[in-house]
């Protein structure tokens, strides 16, 4: 990788692992300065796309894109933290489902909206047409790397 001195452009991998840290260490600072200062990054994998009638594990791993090992993991600390309960499945009676208990559906709202000041942030500095071009464009890899 090259050194800050160098001419060569850093990577969009990079790029783009350093924007997610940077939108992240707001989430998470926000998060920390309500109460929530338990919270993981890697947690975001479970509070994302838990809905409200709940989810299995095994379908929160493909919707997340993680390692079954990993979600169970993370909803396991979620579980212990008070975030998240399992419970049966209201037809199979072999599936838990993953809900968000009264604790856990504080967390949304709380990343969405630190989210959205990042993103106006980013906005103020790149320029509103410029963001906009960067999300319509990271839609269209997103949609392509899916149709593989």
């Amino acid at each position: 990788m090259p050194d800050s001195s160098s001419s060569a452009p850093r990577s969009i991998g990079v790029l783009l692992r350093l924007a997610h840290q940077q939108f992240s260490s707001a989430v998470d600072g926000a998060l920390a300065e309500q109460g929530f200062g338990d919270i993981r990054p890697h947690h975001a994998n479970v509070f994302t796309f838990v809905p409200p009638e709940g989810i299995q594990v095994s379908d929160l791993t493909l919707k997340a894109g993680v390692r079954k090992q990993t979600m169970a993991q993370a909803v396991e600390e979620l579980e212990a933290l008070g975030y998240v309960e399992r419970r049966p499945h209201p037809t199979d009676r072999r599936a838990r489902l993953v809900m968000l208990t009264e604790r856990g559906k504080q967390i949304r709202p709380l990343a969405m909206a630190t989210g959205q000041r990042v993103e106006e942030d980013w906005g103020k500095r790149l320029g509103e047409q410029r963001l906009e071009t960067l999300r319509s464009t990271l839609e269209q890899i997103l949609d392509v790397s899916e149709d593989r």
